[in-house]
């Protein structure tokens, strides 16, 4: 006999939330608007016990009071994970195979799984989606990903902001479009998983760009003409790699996404840029910023996976160069300059 999922029952859907930094603060507020119990995974046994205590995170959007009725801290992952419906990854990209190593496929068997992990999963060079089918044998049709400009900040704020949920089993994207939704939410289901996590991804080696660009001095009439570039790029990378006629890039999962990381004060990756343009080190940003800009990774996966598909992505391979093989950005820079229209 089938069990009835209990959010039909009319009882509260059980969800575990991975990750304790800002957007998963974010998403556990917008999920406690509605019918939801939350397990909350968090690294530190400190802030788990903070959380139980005062009732919001000590570390990130420290405004967000989270209802103690519906929100419980766990240390460890097996009790987060036991009895829910959906696990939630915030985890940044770069550390899920570490947060995920001690778990096995019986962890996840028929469970929903989310990402809501903007990035990529470092030397496999694999989107998270792709990486919990390989090694936890989770059905792409069971995933969904968390896409659209949403700044962590912002909800905390309660101010009006869309969300897009991409999966291959649009049943599943309405799904949990609707336990998102709320009174200053509005999330909408898309068919288009890979084409949301990819953008998802390389938007924010876009906001890098633009970083390096303020950082440098440029102003917001060249920014505007490199992002118009990067949508072209993201446009050649998605026809390439994940063809889609239905697929339209105007969309605020894509373009929406792609603008408020770009220009957004909230956007750490555009931090992170313009920290570079005027003269730090990688290292030296990532210690000052105390925040992981997805960013970094993503453009070591995104070039080296291009190396082999050979798509024109000019953006993509100035950061690489600036980041990875030590490049002087006003030079790079001034290559770039070239290639735009």
């Amino acid at each position: 006999m089938t069990e009835i999922p209990a959010f039909k029952k009319g009882l509260p859907t059980q969800i575990a939330v991975l990750g304790g930094g800002s957007w998963a603060t974010a998403i556990i507020k917008i999920l406690t608007e509605n019918n939801v119990k939350v397990k909350w995974w968090l690294r530190r046994k400190s802030d788990v016990d903070f959380i139980k205590k005062y009732n919001h995170n000590p570390s990130y959007l420290t405004d967000a009071l989270l209802n103690p009725r519906k929100v419980k801290a766990y240390y460890k992952m097996y009790d987060a994970l036991y009895g829910v419906d959906y696990v939630i990854l915030a985890v940044p990209a770069a550390f899920v195979p570490d947060a995920l190593k001690n778990l096995t496929r019986n962890h996840f068997a028929g469970k929903k799984v989310v990402s809501a992990i903007k990035g990529m999963i470092p030397d496999e060079n694999m989107l998270v989606t792709d990486w919990m089918e390989k090694v936890f044998g989770v059905p792409l049709t069971q995933m969904c990903v968390i896409a659209g400009p949403c700044h962590a900040e912002e909800v905390a704020l309660e101010k009006q902001s869309y969300l897009t949920i991409g999966s291959p089993n649009i049943n599943l994207a309405q799904e949990f479009s609707n336990l998102l939704s709320c009174r200053y939410i509005q999330a909408n289901p898309i068919a288009d998983l890979y084409g949301v996590e990819y953008c998802a991804v390389i938007k924010n080696i876009v906001a890098m760009a633009c970083g390096i660009t303020h950082g440098l001095g440029f102003g917001d009439n060249f920014q505007a003409v490199m992002v118009s570039n990067a949508m072209q790029e993201i446009k050649r990378f998605l026809d390439y790699a994940y063809p889609q006629a239905s697929r339209d890039l105007n969309n605020s999962g894509y373009l929406g996404d792609l603008l408020v990381t770009a220009y957004s004060q909230f956007s750490r990756n555009r931090t992170f840029g313009n920290m570079i343009g005027r003269g730090y080190s990688v290292k030296s940003a990532q210690i000052e910023m105390n925040m992981v800009a997805e960013g970094y990774y993503a453009v070591k996966s995104i070039h080296q996976i291009n190396e082999k598909y050979g798509v024109d992505m000019p953006i993509i391979d100035a950061v690489y160069k600036i980041l990875y093989e030590r490049a002087t950005p006003v030079a790079e820079i001034n290559i770039l300059k070239t290639y735009l229209k």
